[in-house]
């Protein structure tokens, strides 16, 4: 709202309803003259310095109005000025301010009124009661203020709040995308340069085998290619019909585990318990997890690899366990990576724990990882199932 409006509008209220309290009086007053007029807008035009002058405005307004009032004229809405100055100074945090110069105002114009009953200021039959009916005004003004600023400034408050939130979904979201990304792409694009390197080492001497390397290559790339269309499609928030390939999870372990053999890895897979249903997010990170892990056996285990996938289901929990007798662990590259710090916040995220390290004495590296699923388990009576594949 422009900063004129509200001194306009008080402007003429104060002028047009004061002019017909003159006109209508029935009491002994000073008829409204030039310096009367004077002074009823004099207060309003004080009112468009209040956002950058709230305590000088208020000073200024309470002069005007005591002058008006100790002129004697007659009673209108000539404290309406007054009452805009008071809010906007509280509004504006200048509180002390407002309470001490609005009761130095009340005091030094009934000081007034009574020390200097002469001249043209002077404040007709003034009484204890006139005083206590201005003093009681008066707190009624500073406490409506008081209560405009609380309002205002939990409002104020309410917005940052929401704003803070919102930022702390979008920073959430980007972080999940970026975890998303790093594994689709991390996962396929490993398989892509191992079986790269196979198929230029075999493409002279041995070109059915690299036309193998190179089938998975195909693979891989078509499958990276595909869930990152699914990340993007997700970020872009575009309604499109349901994705035909499968959704991330437990059910597609056998595709992990056939690309990482595809790499020249040996990998064992096997399962405690009597499987049952995942939540979305849980079936989500136990995919992620093992999907890493293998990536991770690709990259820095060496050749000849044999990793081993665990995968437990029991009462309340699953237990992931990858692990492989390779010579590397993630952690020996120069400046590390995304991989188990993704891991990390995933099983974080899911109120899980996660161990990964190397193996004691053994070699290579293991991780470990437990993800709380509440309301499901082996149901008590039932054996459980151990399966074991090659």
């Amino acid at each position: 709202m422009p900063v004129f409006v509200i001194p306009l509008l008080v402007g003429l209220i104060q002028v047009m309803g004061s002019t017909g309290a003159d006109r209508h009086m029935n009491y002994p007053a000073v008829h409204l003259d030039a310096p009367g007029y004077a002074l009823l807008v004099a207060g309003p035009t004080a009112l468009l310095a209040r956002r950058r002058l709230p305590v000088a405005v208020l000073a200024v307004v309470l002069a005007v109005t005591g002058c008006y009032l100790l002129r004697g004229y007659v009673f209108g809405p000539v404290f309406l000025s007054l009452l805009v100055a008071i809010v906007a100074a509280v509004s504006a945090g200048r509180r002390i301010a407002a309470w001490i110069v609005t009761g130095a105002g009340f005091v030094l114009l009934n000081a007034l009124g009574v020390l200097v009953p002469f001249g043209p200021f002077r404040l007709k039959d003034w009484s204890a009661a006139h005083a206590l009916v201005m003093l009681t005004w008066l707190l009624l003004i500073l406490t409506g203020a008081e209560l405009v600023r609380i309002r205002s400034e939990r409002a104020a408050e309410a917005r940052r709040t929401r704003a803070e939130e919102e930022r702390r979904r979008a920073s959430e979201e980007r972080l999940r995308i970026a975890r998303e990304l790093h594994d689709v792409l991390a996962h396929n694009i490993s398989m892509i340069n191992v079986q790269a390197g196979v198929a230029l080492h075999l493409i002279d001497e041995r070109p059915e085998q690299a036309r193998t390397a190179l089938a998975a290559i195909k693979e891989a790339s078509k499958e990276a290619l595909s869930e990152v269309r699914s990340v993007l499609g997700v970020l872009r928030q575009v309604d499109e019909d349901a994705p035909r390939a499968p959704t991330a999870g437990l059910a597609r372990l056998d595709d992990l585990v056939s690309r990482a053999r595809a790499a020249g890895i040996t990998v064992h897979t096997r399962t405690d318990g009597r499987p049952y249903p995942l939540p979305a997010g849980i079936d989500l990170a136990a995919f992620r997890i093992v999907q890493e892990a293998l990536t991770n056996v690709t990259r820095h285990a060496g050749p000849g690899v044999t990793a081993t996938v665990r995968i437990a289901y029991g009462d309340g929990e699953l237990r992931l366990e990858i692990e492989d007798d390779g010579r590397g662990a993630p952690g020996d590259l120069p400046g590390g990576g995304d991989g188990l710090p993704g891991m990390r916040e995933r099983v974080a995220a899911l109120g899980g724990d996660i161990a990964a390290g190397p193996r004691p004495g053994t070699g290579g590296f293991r991780v470990h990882a437990t993800l709380p699923v509440p309301g499901e388990g082996t149901t008590a009576g039932t054996p459980a199932l151990n399966k074991e594949h090659e």
